[in-house]
């Protein structure tokens, strides 16, 4: 999807309006984008369809009298318990472990900006002791 008069890989040459656009919602673009919103929303996407592919599955597996019917059932039903037990999976492996890392280390740089600020009080408080 190049633009023409551009080489492929050459920088994008957007329009009056979309630079306009782009420059009314940077700040929402950037917090869109560095944050998880994009990983928690196709998480929560992929644990809706895989528990409902799951709940059709057993439904049309447990109702279903001919063949064909039971393997489409029996297909649905393992690929929906695939998909949701892999979201609850991705949520204990991936996404907890880091929602926590980030709660420490912000914590850890409150603690290090206080023992800077606490050691340079101290020091200005020393500085005017000797003048």
């Amino acid at each position: 999807m190049s633009r023409e008069g551009g080489a492929e890989g050459a920088p994008h040459h957007y329009s009056d309006e979309e630079l306009a656009w782009m420059r009314g919602h940077l700040t929402e673009l950037r917090r869109y984008v560095s944050g998880q919103r994009i990983m928690l929303q196709s998480l929560g996407i992929g644990f809706v369809l895989g528990l409902a592919t799951y709940v059709a599955g057993y439904a049309l597996k447990a109702s279903a009298t001919t063949e064909p019917f039971k393997l489409v059932g029996d297909l649905l039903y393992a690929l929906g318990w695939a998909l949701f037990t892999g979201v609850v999976v991705t949520l204990f492996v991936e996404i907890i472990p880091r929602a926590k890392q980030r709660q420490i280390t912000k914590a850890l740089d409150a603690y290090e900006a206080a023992l800077h600020e606490k050691l340079r009080s101290g020091s200005a408080q020393t500085e005017r002791r000797d003048t």
